[in-house]
C-alpha cells in the first residue's frame, strides 16, 4: 500500500513536516497519547524543538466487544459517553460505572509510571499539540480534547498521521487546528496504514520520555552557556580600551 507508513517513527517525521509552522515557538508543548502516540509525538517534538509529555486518554469498551467504544476517559477524570450507542447496546449504568472505574485505575497507574515522579507540564496558556498514531471513531480523542479545554490551553492542535475523513470532519470544529497526513474515505483500522504496527510497551514509552527530558536539559544547558558567553563578550567589549589606547598587557 503506497499510503502506508513504515512505522510510527516515520509517521511522526512526516507529521512533523506538516507542523513546521509551530517550530521554535516557546509556548508550544507536544502531548503524546500512550502508548503508540508517544512514539509519533517524540518525532514531532524533536523536529519542532518543543517539550514532550504524555496525555492519557482511554476508550470505554462495550462489554464483550471491547474494541467498540461507548465512551472514553482522559487525564483529569473527564468522561465522554455515546448515549446513543449505550442505548443501542443496552449497557446498564452499573456496567458503565464498573468499566469507568477499571479504566480510571489503569490511567492512574500509567500516569504514575510514565512520569516517574515528574510533575505533569503546566498547560495553561500554552499551545498544546495533541498527537496520536491515528484516530478511528474519535471517542478517546474527544475526551482528551475536552480535558485540555478545561485546562485552559491557549490553542489546541490535534495532529495525527491518519484518521478517516468522517472523523476529521467531526473533530474539525472541536480544535483550533487539525493536522493530518492522510484522511481516507475507506477506513477499517489504524493498523492497516502501517507496515509495522507492533504494540508499544510501557517501557518504550518511559524510555522515550526520558530521552525527551534529556534533550530538554541539554538544550537548556546550551542556551545557558550561550547566554553566559554573550555576557562575557559584552563585558569584554565594555572593558576594552578605546581605539588608539594601549592594549591589554598580559601579566
Amino acid at each position: 500500500m503506497d499510503t502506508a507508513f513504515v512505522n510510527r517513527a516515520e509517521a511522526g517525521r512526516r507529521l512533523a513536516a506538516k507542523l513546521a509552522s509551530y517550530a521554535g515557538q516557546s509556548d508550544v508543548v507536544v502531548l503524546g497519547i500512550p502508548r503508540g502516540g508517544v512514539i509519533v509525538a517524540s518525532q514531532v517534538a524533536e523536529a519542532l524543538g518543543t517539550p514532550l509529555d504524555v496525555f492519557l486518554s482511554r476508550k470505554l469498551g462495550v462489554p464483550g466487544q471491547e474494541e467498540l467504544a461507548f465512551g472514553a476517559l482522559a487525564s483529569g477524570g473527564v468522561r465522554v459517553l455515546d448515549r446513543g450507542l449505550i442505548r443501542e447496546m443496552n449497557i446498564s449504568d452499573a456496567e458503565i460505572e464498573r468499566i469507568t472505574e477499571e479504566v480510571r485505575t489503569e490511567l492512574d497507574r500509567r500516569e504514575r509510571k510514565y512520569h516517574e515522579g515528574r510533575p505533569p507540564m503546566t498547560l495553561q496558556g500554552k499551545t498544546a499539540v495533541l498527537v496520536d498514531d491515528g484516530i478511528a471513531t474519535g471517542s478517546s480523542t474527544m475526551a482528551a480534547i475536552d480535558t485540555l479545554k478545561q485546562l485552559r490551553t491557549a490553542k489546541l492542535v490535534l495532529a495525527v498521521p491518519v484518521a478517516p475523513a468522517s472523523t476529521c470532519k467531526r473533530l474539525q470544529d472541536a480544535v483550533d487546528d487539525l493536522v493530518y497526513v492522510y484522511s481516507p474515505e475507506r477506513f477499517y483500522a489504524i493498523g492497516q496504514f502501517y507496515n509495522d504496527f507492533e504494540q508499544v510497551t510501557d517501557e518504550e514509552v518511559i524510555e522515550t520520555l526520558r530521552r525527551a527530558v534529556q534533550r530538554g536539559q541539554a538544550a537548556r544547558a546550551a542556551a545557558a552557556g550561550s547566554a553566559g558567553d554573550n555576557v562575557v563578550d559584552e563585558a569584554s567589549r565594555e572593558s576594552l580600551p578605546a581605539s588608539g589606547a594601549p592594549g591589554w598587557i598580559q601579566d
